[in-house]
């Protein structure tokens, strides 16, 4: 292989940066995201929350972003993508769920599956399905957690679908809204993503501080 034809040759896709991911494969690129992030156990790594957002940034007209991206079509790939990769881990956790998790060695794995089933047994089966959408990680286990635990199928159907609508919808049309409101938003798309990231995970932290403050206490009391 010739020197030119490497310098020619495309760079790596950056599976954890969004912008990476959407200049490389545009709004396949979000259906397929969301549906392994969603569906698939091993996506729980993935950028769902700042991919959509980002997205959204980048559906507005003039953006001088990595791609520009029509809106529609960013809205439907990410319901698509979101609403059958839930579905499927669903299925995935009917034929087996807690056996495939109990094969997997990731810490963030089990630990998400703890606050799933916490979620589950505290707020019941509509609120967790929905609440899980705007958790990193959880809302990776919920899916086949829910399918395991014999959620019935037409309930998980519904609330999976008034979850992910809103998850993506909401996180799409705020990152578009952004991006109309201020002057040359790509400027900063950076630091915003960022931001978006550090706000997603905002959840999952009080998650593990309520759980870590309940176990004290119990610990306490025994």
């Amino acid at each position: 292989m010739s020197v030119s034809s490497l310098v020619a040759a495309p760079q790596a896709v950056n599976l954890l940066d969004a912008g990476s991911l959407l200049a490389a494969f545009g709004v396949l690129g979000i259906a397929a995201v969301l549906f392994a992030e969603t569906g698939l156990l091993v996506g729980f790594f993935l950028p769902g929350d700042s991919l959509l957002f980002t997205a959204g940034l980048l559906s507005v007209p003039g953006t001088h972003g990595p791609v520009h991206l029509p809106l529609s079509q960013v809205l439907i790939a990410s319901a698509i993508g979101a609403l059958l990769g839930a579905q499927t881990g669903y299925w995935i956790g009917r034929r087996g769920g807690r056996a495939l998790l109990a094969r997997s060695r990731a810490k963030r794995l089990h630990e998400g599956a703890a606050r799933a089933e916490e979620l589950l047994d505290r707020y019941g089966h509509a609120r967790a399905i929905v609440l899980a959408r705007f958790v990193p990680v959880v809302r990776t286990v919920l899916n086949p957690l829910a399918g395991a635990l014999n959620v019935p199928a037409r309930q998980f159907a519904l609330w999976q679908i008034v979850g992910g609508t809103i998850w993506t919808v909401g996180l799409v049309l705020a990152g578009y809204g952004l991006g109309s409101s201020v002057p040359n938003v790509d400027r900063y798309l950076l630091p915003i993503v960022a931001v978006v990231v550090v706000v997603s995970l905002i959840p999952l932290a009080a998650e593990l501080l309520r759980t870590r403050g309940r176990r004290a206490v119990e610990g306490d009391r025994s």
